[in-house]
C-alpha cells in the first residue's frame, strides 16, 4: 500500500532498485545529487542534470518535461554516498512560468520496478521558489529510507546546488540550462491545429486538477509550512492529491516519460477516444471545495493500515536490519557514536512531527464534519444528527489510531537503537550511571564531544537522546537558578535553587575536566559571597581547580583581569602570526569560568569584562559558565541581553525549554545527575588529580 508523505516524514524502503516518478503538469528540470554521510556533495561529479544525466545507479531525463521517470539502483551506489536528492527546477527557456507558486503543485512517486508505488509525495506550500528539493533517500542503519524535503529556493537551482556545499554551483546550473535549451532548439514544432469536427473526435475526458486550498497547514516549519494534503483511495486507486498524472504522447522531442511503460494497454482501435491518462492512477475525486466534502486524510490518516509498530527497515537481504551501536559514517568510534545518537535525534523530531501533523488534521477534519451536520437544521432532527456526530467522532478516533500506530513503529525502533548504543557510549558521552564511569581512566586524547543531558519528546518521555555537544565549546553555557518549576510540583525557594543550579554546574565541569588529558582544561571558579561552597566541595577536595574559589570584589576582579589578559595575549599572537611566541610557561589549556551568584560583587568594569569574555573568549579557549538568575541583574536592563542570548540555556531539573524552530518542537532537557548516594564523581575527579600530579612530576 502506497504511504503519503508530508513534509518531513520518512518511510523505510523495502526495495533497492527503484524508479522515481514526477508529475508536474508543466515542464520542470529534473536533477539528483548524491552526498556523504555530512550532507555534502564532494564535487561536480556527483551531480546528474540533463547536461550529465548518468552516474552508476541513477539516471536522469536529459531535458525538462512535465513527467519524468529516474531511474535508480540504490545497491550500486558507492559506499561513500549516503544521501540521494531528487532536485526539480523550472527551466528559464521556453518562456514558462518562473516560480512554483504559478503552477500545480508537482507529485512524486517512488515506486518498485514493477510500478508498485511505494511512497508518493506531493510538494505544496511553494510560492516565489524556483527550484526544490523535492525527496532524500538516505542509509540509515544499513538500510535505505526515503524522506519528504520539499525545501525551495527562490534563487533557482544555482541557490539550491550552492546550499549543498558545491562550489562550482553556477557552472552546473548554466550546464543544466544549456542542456535544456539544446534541447528545444532540436525539438519539432507542433502540427497545426485540426478542424472542428476532427478535434471533436479526437477530444480527451477533462480531467480535474488538484485544488490547493484544499491542502490543511497545521504546523509551520522553519521555511514551508508542514502541510497535510487531501488525498483519497477508493479501491482500486492509488493515492494523491497532484491529481492524475497525464500521460504524453510520444513526439520527436524525446521528452522524458512520454514512452508508456512496458505492460501498458495497446492504442485504442481508430475511432474510439484516445485516454492519455498514466495506466495505473485513475482521476482524483472532487476537491472538498467543489464537492462538499471533508478532505481525506494525508500518510498518517490514510484508512490503509500502517506497518506493524515496531517494524524495522529491511536490509538488503530482506531481513529486519537489527541496531548495531557504530552503525554510522567516520573516522574513529567515538565519531560513529555521535553521528548515530544525532540521527536518532533527527529521526525522533521528523516522525514525532509528521504524528502531530495528523493529529491536527484530523481535529480539524472533525471539526468542519460537526459543523456541516449541525449547519443543516434537517439534521437536528431525530437520530441524523447524532448518527453524524458518531461518524465523526469515530473517524477521528480511527485517523489518530492509525497515526498514533505509525508513530509507534517508529518509536519501537528508535527504543530498540537507543538500548543498543547507550551501553556502548564512552565516558564522554554517557549518563553518570553508565558502568563505563567504574572503570574509568584519563584520557589522553581530547574529546570530540561532551553530553550535557538528555532530551525528550512527551511522546515517549522514557526515550531519551543523549544531548551532545562538539567540543571545543563554541558559546558558554547558563545554568539558570531562576523560577523554573520543580518537576514534583513542590516549592523551592530561592536558595533551593540556586544549591540544585550550583549542583549541576558541579556536574557538568567534572564531566569536562574528566573527558579532557591530564593539563588540557583548567576551571576557575568565582563566588563572590561563598554560597556555593558546599556544592562546589568535590571540586576544591580533590584538587583540580585552577585556584581556590574567589571570593569578593577584589577576587572577582583578579580572576577577571588574568583572564582577560590571556585572551588578549593569545589575539595578539595569533593576529600576528606568531601563536608560538607566548610567554614562557603560559598554560595553553582550555579555561572555564564558573561565575555564581551573579551579579554579587561585580561592579561595572568587572561586568564589562565578564561581557568581553563572553564574546571573545571561546575562539582562543576561554569558556564561561554562569550559574545565575536573570531577574537577579535586571537593574542593568537590556546592557546584559546580548550576555544571556550568547550563552546556552540549560536547567538543574527537567525543563522544556529547547526549542526546535525546525519542526517547532518544544524538547524537554533533562540535566545529567549523579545517582543519590553514588561516590561516581569523588572517584573520578580523585583520579583526574592523580593523574594531573604524575603528569607534572
Amino acid at each position: 500500500m502506497t504511504a503519503e508523505l508530508v513534509r518531513g516524514q520518512n518511510h523505510p524502503l523495502s526495495e533497492v532498485r527503484l524508479e522515481i516518478r514526477i508529475s508536474a503538469g508543466r515542464p520542470v528540470v529534473a536533477a539528483a545529487t548524491l552526498s556523504d554521510d555530512s550532507g555534502r556533495a564532494r564535487s561536480a561529479e556527483w551531480v546528474v542534470h540533463p547536461g550529465a544525466p548518468v552516474l552508476p545507479g541513477l539516471e536522469v531525463s536529459r531535458q525538462a518535461a512535465a513527467d519524468h521517470r529516474l531511474a535508480l539502483d540504490l545497491g550500486a551506489m558507492p559506499e561513500a554516498v549516503h544521501h540521494v536528492d531528487v532536485l526539480l527546477a523550472l527551466p528559464a527557456a521556453g518562456g514558462g512560468p518562473t516560480r512554483f507558486g504559478a503552477v500545480a503543485a508537482p507529485f512524486v512517486a517512488v515506486t518498485g520496478l514493477d510500478g508498485t508505488e511505494l511512497v508518493s509525495y506531493t510538494i505544496t506550500g511553494l510560492d516565489a521558489e524556483s527550484a526544490v528539493i523535492a525527496l532524500e533517500l538516505y542509509r540509515r542503519q544499513g538500510a535505505w529510507k526515503v524522506r519528504a524535503v520539499g525545501q525551495g529556493y527562490a534563487g533557482g537551482l544555482t541557490a539550491l546546488l550552492t546550499d549543498l556545499g558545491l562550489a562550482e554551483a553556477g557552472e552546473l546550473a548554466a550546464a543544466a540550462e544549456e542542456a535544456v535549451a539544446q534541447g528545444l532548439a532540436r525539438s519539432v514544432a507542433a502540427p497545426p491545429s485540426r478542424t472542428t469536427d476532427d478535434a471533436r473526435s479526437h477530444q480527451v475526458p477533462a480531467l480535474p486538477r488538484p485544488d490547493p486550498a484544499a491542502a490543511v497547514s497545521p504546523h509551520e516549519g522553519a521555511s514551508h509550512d508542514g502541510s497535510l494534503h487531501n488525498g483519497s483511495s477508493p479501491e482500486g486507486q492509488v493515492s494523491g492529491t497532484a491529481g492524475p498524472a497525464v500521460q504524453q504522447p510520444a513526439s520527436s522531442t524525446g521528452s522524458a516519460g512520454a514512452t508508456p511503460a512496458a505492460g501498458s494497454p495497446p492504442p485504442p482501435p481508430a475511432g474510439r477516444t484516445i485516454d492519455y491518462r498514466h495506466p495505473r492512477r485513475q482521476p482524483a475525486p472532487p476537491s472538498p471545495a467543489a464537492s462538499g466534502q471533508p478532505a481525506s486524510p494525508s500518510p498518517s490518516g490514510h484508512p490503509a493500515a500502517p506497518p506493524a509498530a515496531g517494524a524495522a527497515p529491511a536490509g538488503h537481504d530482506g531481513q529486519p536490519a537489527r541496531p548495531v551501536a557504530g552503525d554510522a559514517t567516520g573516522w574513529s568510534m567515538d565519531e560513529r557514536l555521535y553521528n548515530q545518537v544525532w540521527g536518532m535525534f533527527e529521526d525522533l523530531a521528523r516522525t514525532t512531527a509528521a504524528y502531530r501533523s495528523a493529529v491536527d488534521f484530523a481535529d480539524s477534519r472533525m471539526d468542519k464534519e460537526l459543523d456541516q451536520a449541525l449547519s443543516d437544521p434537517r439534521s437536528r432532527i431525530g437520530g441524523q444528527g447524532d448518527a453524524a456526530r458518531e461518524a465523526a467522532r469515530a473517524k477521528h478516533a480511527q485517523l489518530v489510531d492509525q497515526a498514533r500506530a505509525a508513530l509507534d513503529r517508529d518509536l519501537a525502533q528508535l527504543t530498540d537503537e537507543s538500548e543498543v548504543v547507550e551501553p556502548a557510549l564512552p565516558a564522554a558521552y554517557a549518563c553518570w550511571d553508565n558502568p563505563v564511569w567504574h572503570g574509568y581512566r584519563v584520557p589522553m586524547e581530547n574529546p570530540m564531544a561532551v553530553r550535557l543531558g538528555d532530551l525528550h519528546l512527551p511522546e515517549d518521555p522514557s526515550l531519551r537522546i543523549p544531548m551532545l555537544i562538539r567540543l571545543p565549546l563554541e558559546r558558554g553555557l547558563w545554568i539558570d537558578s531562576g523560577r523554573w518549576a520543580p518537576p514534583d510540583d513542590s516549592f523551592a525557594d530561592a536558595g533551593e535553587r540556586r544549591r540544585l543550579a550550583m549542583e549541576a554546574a558541579v556536574a557538568h565541569a567534572a564531566r569536562l575536566i574528566a573527558v579532557h588529558p591530564p593539563g588540557e582544561f583548567g576551571v576557575h571558579v568565582v563566588d563572590p559571597a561563598g554560597s556555593g561552597a558546599q556544592a562546589l566541595a568535590p571540586l576544591v577536595r580533590t584538587g583540580v581547580l585552577a585556584g581556590p574559589p574567589a571570593a569578593g570584589a577584589a577576587g572577582v576582579a583578579d580572576v577577571l583581569s588574568r583572564l582577560t589578559e590571556r585572551v588578549d595575549l593569545v589575539q595578539m599572537a595569533v593576529r600576528g602570526g606568531a601563536p608560538d611566541a607566548l610567554p614562557p610557561g603560559f598554560d595553553a589549556g582550555e579555561q572555564l569560568l564558573i561565575v555564581n551568584d551573579f551579579p554579587h560583587g561585580f561592579d561595572d568594569r568587572a561586568v564589562t569584562r565578564l561581557r568581553y569574555l563572553a564574546d571573545e573568549g571561546p575562539a582562543v579557549g576561554v569558556h564561561l559558565m554562569m550559574v545565575a538568575d536573570r531577574e537577579d541583574a535586571a537593574a542593568y536592563g537590556p546592557l546584559l541581553d546580548p550576555l544571556w542570548r550568547s550563552l546556552l540555556r540549560l536547567t538543574p531539573v527537567p525543563d522544556d525549554h529547547l526549542a526546535d524552530p525546525w519542526v517547532g518542537h518544544a524538547w524537554t532537557y533533562e540535566p545529567p545527575v549523579v545517582p543519590p548516594g553514588s561516590q561516581v564523581l569523588q572517584l573520578v575527579l580523585t583520579e583526574v588529580a592523580a593523574a594531573r600530579r604524575d603528569w607534572n612530576r
